[in-house]
């Protein structure tokens, strides 16, 4: 890869050689980047991938890194996040926004406008684009429901395309962004005009309930999808598996769905935890729990 044409569209400032990618994921851990890019505007971003499919150059999007466990033998892919991209606009009751924007900022903001209907969102640690891309959700709200359109990159064919949510097949936790090659770039968010002491209070209201109910370790958030019929901190927990632990990763005595980094694990411990806790339950209750944290990288 010609790292000085790289540049020559980022800037060098945004492109860092062999990135620890612990540094970039809520769970603290994993292994290096051979290249990690930090393009700042949707134009870049675009001329950037546009650049590595025409050179054959294998790379993955990342967001925040909060929902991602990498691998402790690193990423050989080339990383183009989009942390950098944070631009947003408000007008009247639409929110346009960049990828990278945090769901935390774009709650805040909606806040300071009288805009109601993100509150559920304010607490998620994650981007937009992650948001939209795993249809994240909490407090009974969802981005599916709030979503006017999304602005992605078609891996397919090299185009910018404008989608409706209904072309993105959102469902729980799901989305059919990966499977058709397409990547967030911005969306539009449709809210409403609301009463702004009352919003604050939902909000303050979410942020003390996962202060209370949820750890401050490092972790991706809920480490499992929910299962049908069934809520899986529940069934861990009524496992016995509150507190297990492998190294320094573990099980949290806090809320049984996450698995955390207590202080230095590595993933493979992480990883060994998580299939622990999949193997008790389902030997228990017959009921086959799946990751909601997206695990990539090569192992060691």
């Amino acid at each position: 890869m010609d790292i000085k044409k790289i540049e020559k569209i980022i800037g060098s400032e945004n492109v860092l050689l062999d990135e620890p990618m612990k540094k970039h994921s809520n769970f603290r851990s994993g292994g290096n980047a051979k290249f990690y890019l930090t393009p700042q505007t949707v134009d870049e971003f675009v001329e950037v991938v546009k650049y590595l499919k025409e050179n054959d150059e294998k790379f993955i999007v990342l967001g925040r890194g909060t929902n991602i466990l990498v691998k402790d033998g690193g990423l050989k892919e080339t990383v183009v996040s989009t942390f950098k991209m944070t631009s947003y606009e408000i007008n009247g009751e639409v929110i346009t926004a960049n990828a990278g924007t945090p769901l935390a900022l774009i709650a805040n903001k909606a806040l300071a406008s009288y805009l109601a209907g993100f509150e559920f969102a304010g607490g998620i640690p994650g981007s937009l684009g992650g948001g939209v891309f795993m249809n994240a959700g909490a407090h009974g709200g969802e981005m599916k429901d709030v979503l006017i359109d999304v602005t992605v990159f078609d891996t397919s064919d090299g185009k910018v395309k404008v989608l409706k949510p209904e072309d993105l097949d959102l469902r729980y936790r799901h989305s059919n962004i990966e499977e058709k090659g397409y990547i967030v770039l911005s969306a539009r968010i449709q809210l409403h005009k609301g009463n702004k002491e009352e919003i604050k209070a939902s909000m303050d209201e979410f942020k003390e309930y996962r202060t209370r109910t949820q750890p401050s370790d490092p972790s991706a958030g809920s480490t499992f999808k929910r299962p049908e019929g069934y809520i899986a901190a529940k069934l861990i927990d009524e496992a016995g598996l509150k507190g297990y632990h492998i190294g320094d990763a573990g099980v949290s005595e806090k809320h049984a769905g996450f698995v955390i980094n207590k202080s230095n694990a590595s993933t493979k411990e992480i990883l060994d935890v998580i299939d622990y806790v999949k193997k008790e339950v389902y030997n228990k209750y017959k009921v086959k729990l799946e990751e909601e944290v997206r695990i990539i990288g090569e192992d060691n």
